[in-house]
């Protein structure tokens, strides 16, 4: 893969949690339909201190969780509530609006400590359906399709890719897979996949033509739907992305829109209160000044 980029992990801290943000940065703001990708952990979490983000805002977007340990309690405005699992697929669309809260399950404030690791992506909605109703989907570990292919362990996270169909109904074309491989391995993602490509180090390493890129880090290949690399024993990656969206997306805090004066209206209905609540919360995190 010649035609790439590098880019580090940025940590940051969103108060009991430190999470890497992976995308976007500047030189590159989408990868197909990919927004943003926040990389949760690993983290031991146990007493005091829990996974508690409260009730929060989103617009043009959907958000997918998928997690490799761990457990989170998703609840949001459209009334799902659902515990997601490692291994499981959250997908909740925001379209014209909705509020979510992610926290650590009740079961597991027990006095013990367990380790959280996982990804939260943001995945931009077509224009046309950017206003629609809200939705929740959940796909679990056992529904998500899987293979074997030379080695490589393959499982489809979101949409086409590896001969495979994932069960979620995605808005657009595009793919998430998880790739893990007990041996040194080649991955040849050439004709795979469609659209533009991303490949983000989960765990061990790949070499790229003699430039080895560990945990951590994601790269981008400038070149679409066609990419290979070479992987250690021991290493998984996470590949995504898909076809581009046409027309440029903006972000302001949790929303994502095409139109900038729909993100200064989503701030406003947030602060004024005026965003569908889920049942029987009423925890709020202000619009950040």
């Amino acid at each position: 893969m010649n035609n790439k980029r590098l880019v580090p992990e940025r940590t940051r801290d969103i108060g009991k949690f430190l999470v890497g943000r992976l995308l976007p940065f500047a030189k590159k703001r989408q990868v197909g339909p990919f927004t943003f990708i926040d990389h949760m952990g690993p983290a031991v979490i146990g007493p005091p201190h829990y996974m508690d983000i409260d009730q929060h805002p989103h617009i043009g977007l959907s958000t997918l969780t998928y997690l490799l340990s761990g457990e989170v309690h998703h609840r949001d405005s459209t009334g799902a509530s659902q515990i997601i699992k490692a291994g499981d697929v959250g997908f909740m669309t925001s379209g014209k609006g909705v509020a979510h809260s992610e926290r650590t399950p009740e079961a597991l404030r027990n006095g013990n400590t367990f380790e959280m690791h996982g990804y939260q992506i943001w995945v931009a909605m077509p224009k046309e359906l950017e206003e629609s109703e809200p939705d929740f989907q959940f796909i679990s570990k056992e529904d998500i399709p899987s293979c074997k292919q030379e080695g490589l362990e393959i499982k489809l996270i979101a949409g086409s890719g590896f001969g495979m169909t994932s069960p979620l109904e995605v808005l657009s074309p595009l793919f998430m897979v998880d790739i893990y491989s007990e041996k040194d391995n080649k991955i040849d993602i050439a004709g795979q996949v469609e659209g533009e490509i991303a490949i983000v180090v989960v765990q061990g390493k790949v070499n790229d033509n003699d430039t080895i890129v560990e945990a951590g880090t994601m790269l981008i290949s400038k070149t679409e739907n066609e990419c290979y690399l070479n992987i250690s024993a021991g290493s998984r990656v996470l590949l995504f992305g898909g076809g581009p969206l046409p027309e440029e997306r903006f972000l302001h805090w949790n929303f994502v829109s095409s139109n900038k004066e729909r993100l200064k209206q989503a701030a406003d209905d947030w602060k004024n209160k005026l965003f569908p609540k889920i049942p029987g919360d009423n925890s709020y995190i202000p619009l950040p000044e």
